[in-house]
């Protein structure tokens, strides 16, 4: 009778470990959004539905060629592009360096240097939205910043590329010889 009373708490715990088991994975199986999903994973609103007033909205883009022929919504103004410097100093830096010209701390690792933003090519000819497109999808080698960036922060980095960064004080050109000789 005293080892059948040991094993009674063993066998009372057996039924619940069974019956737990199935949904022990519930939280890890629900449905959501991953972030490997990307961000064709994140859909549109529903069709019928009116978004909450103040919901950031922008045309659902689904690659960089789609979002070439986007306008730009927000102005160029003093305030958009101060903000766009924030933001670049956050995410471009590292890669792009101060100056924009791809002599990051980052940039100057990497075998490909990182595409100069003050090219006359990126400052004339393609259009804003190939430049949001690119920030919100990455590149080859460039990330992706959509889920890192709204959309109207991206545009405020593109005002920043276009209408502040060669006028910038403070984008110097980082001297390559000092950080050789280290």
């Amino acid at each position: 009778m005293k080892s059948l009373t040991r094993w009674i708490p063993i066998l009372a715990l057996v039924p619940s470990v069974a019956l737990a088991w199935p949904w022990s994975k519930d939280m890890a199986n629900q449905i959501s959004v991953k972030p490997q999903e990307g961000p064709d994973a994140v859909r549109p609103f529903p069709e019928n539905s009116v978004p909450m007033s103040g919901t950031p909205t922008t045309p659902y883009v689904h690659d960089g060629d789609a979002a070439m022929n986007l306008p730009n919504p927000n102005p160029p103004t003093e305030k958009s592009v101060a903000y766009g410097r924030e933001m670049f100093k956050i995410y471009c830096v590292p890669c792009h360096g101060d100056s924009g010209t791809g002599d990051g701390l980052v940039g100057e690792k990497l075998i490909v240097r990182p595409f100069d933003l003050t090219a006359p090519r990126v400052q004339k000819e393609v259009p804003e939205g190939y430049i949001w497109g690119h920030i919100t999808f990455g590149g080859a080698l460039m990330p992706s910043y959509g889920n890192d960036m709204s959309p109207s922060e991206r545009w405020d980095v593109v005002n920043y590329v276009r209408h502040g960064l060669l006028t910038d004080p403070t984008a110097k050109k980082r001297d390559m010889t000092t950080t050789e000789n280290k």
